[in-house]
């Protein structure tokens, strides 16, 4: 696909959330990248990115920030969360 057409399609996501009355705008850009984009698709939009060639909105490029973070491993607790979840090492 066009990296035109990939930013061009990451805008009009973060357009339709932007118009949420909600504060989570960014993960739920995010969130639906990865529920519904290909991963090569999402590979792409981050490879763009990467080579400062995409003309993103602010909550798409945030967005795609979180994507190239990595995710952690299913059912991974990390440090903070074994505390909350009383368990200790």
């Amino acid at each position: 696909m066009s990296p035109e057409k990939l930013v061009h399609m990451a805008n009009q996501i973060a357009t339709f959330f932007a118009s949420q009355p909600r504060e989570d705008q960014v993960a739920r850009v995010a969130g639906h990248l990865r529920d519904f984009w290909d991963p090569r698709m999402r590979a792409q939009l981050i490879e763009i990115v990467e080579a400062g060639r995409a003309d993103l909105s602010p909550i798409a490029a945030a967005a795609v920030a979180t994507l190239r973070a990595p995710e952690p491993a299913e059912g991974a607790v990390g440090a903070g969360e074994a505390g909350a979840a009383g368990l200790e090492y």
